[in-house]
């Protein structure tokens, strides 16, 4: 019986709890292999200078550890993991299992070459995807589809998305939501976290919840999620996180001793510009929200709650701000508009995250220098506003938020 967060070390029951350690990706290899020909499908806009980018995310680690969070990073742990030969083994199997393009016999011939590799460099070839010139000559007879794609660099593509760690997974309460990714670029990051979640000691605990699998059909990602309360989940129902996924979620929420009794489904507008719910609204404090203007008037806004046998209940709400006040028994609510409201600045800054807040305690939260109305707007409302250099990471289009996947908060 999982009766309290001790018997968990995960450990996440607000937005605002002081975060007490945090799972990062530092930028690396994988962005090397960004080429203009193939931004769009890896969903970069641009392609960032990897040395200033790993420079800004070391600052971002560093703002958080000296506010007294332990960071932990994605590879470290997927080489301990991966230091397992059977797990490795197992690995290597379904990451190549994403290799669509391949043939069979293709893939079975890198196994064999990946599988002895050390640990390290499986973990390497996992994020950073292979090179074919990497890989010492394959005897066996070329297929059309080695032809069709022999102009094509890679036998494993990167994930250069995964430094935006809020996605693939989620903590909620004591347990974790391992995502389906709306996209082929980022379906192999949950996996990553899988393994991770498995049999890194680290997540070993006596009592998993687990609330979402990234085998899932309909597509849930993490920035999508909002945690307001032990209680009361915010779900955005966007670009990439689908309303058949939000019921699925609420129904393991639901269902489980000391779950979460209501989940607020926020509909946005499907758009790149907007892509998540943490894009264009995020909670700063107790009662204050970050939101984007532009945004405003183009959500619904349901609440989801227990049905019985039935599952899900689905009740339409008249607005945000009093669905707010409502599932979090607050007398009001503070939006906060970035750009301090004005139309144009507020599309320019939300375009670099303005509103892709990170809270790091109530009422003090991480963002990008480079918006510097919203800052001002947010120091104006009380909040305490630490602030790093961003211009090479928001080319990835996401903010200090994204970056970040909460692994235990303080309880309020």
């Amino acid at each position: 019986m999982c009766a309290d967060s001790q018997s968990s070390f995960l450990n996440v029951k607000s937005e605002i709890g002081k975060l007490k350690s945090v799972l990062l990706h530092k930028p690396g290899k994988e962005l090397e292999k960004l080429t203009p020909d193939y931004l769009s499908q890896l969903l970069f806009d641009d392609i960032p200078w990897l040395k200033k980018m790993k420079t800004e995310h070391d600052e971002f680690a560093d703002v958080l550890r000296q506010q007294g969070t332990q960071v932990y990073y994605v590879e470290e742990l997927l080489i301990q993991v991966l230091e397992d030969s059977e797990i490795k083994s197992k690995f290597v199997k379904e990451l190549l299992s994403y290799c669509t393009e391949n043939t069979s016999e293709l893939n079975e011939a890198l196994y064999e070459y990946i599988v002895q590799l050390s640990a390290k460099e499986v973990a390497e070839v996992a994020i950073s995807g292979l090179n074919k010139k990497d890989v010492p000559n394959i005897d066996r007879e070329l297929s059309l589809t080695d032809y069709i794609h022999s102009e094509y660099p890679l036998y494993i593509n990167p994930i250069p998305n995964l430094y935006f760690m809020r996605d693939p997974a989620a903590v909620m309460g004591n347990g974790i939501s391992i995502n389906s990714m709306h996209t082929d670029a980022r379906r192999r990051e949950p996996m990553i976290i899988k393994y991770l979640y498995q049999y890194n000691p680290l997540f070993k605990k006596a009592c998993p919840q687990f609330w979402y699998d990234y085998t899932i059909p309909y597509s849930m990602e993490g920035g999508d999620m909002l945690v307001l309360s032990k209680d009361v989940a915010a779900i955005g129902c966007s670009q990439r996180t689908s309303a058949n996924g939000i019921e699925t979620l609420a129904k393991n929420l639901f269902g489980a001793e000391n779950g979460f009794k209501e989940v607020l489904a926020v509909q946005i507008p499907p758009l790149r510009a907007f892509m998540h719910l943490d894009t264009v609204f995020t909670m700063i404090d107790h009662d204050k929200f970050t939101i984007y203007p532009g945004i405003q008037d183009k959500v619904r806004v349901f609440r989801l709650t227990p049905n019985g046998s039935k599952g899900v209940k689905v009740s339409v709400e008249e607005d945000l701000v009093g669905a707010l006040k409502r599932s979090l028994k607050l007398p009001a609510v503070d939006l906060i508009q970035s750009g301090g409201g004005d139309p144009v600045t507020a599309a320019r800054e939300q375009w670099n995250d303005s509103t892709n807040t990170l809270a790091i305690a109530p009422g003090k939260v991480v963002t990008y220098s480079r918006n510097e109305s919203t800052n001002e707007v947010l120091r104006q409302h009380g909040i305490e506003v630490l602030e790093i250099e961003g211009s090479e990471l928001v080319r990835g289009r996401g903010g200090p938020r994204c970056m970040s996947m909460p692994l235990v908060r303080e309880d309020l």
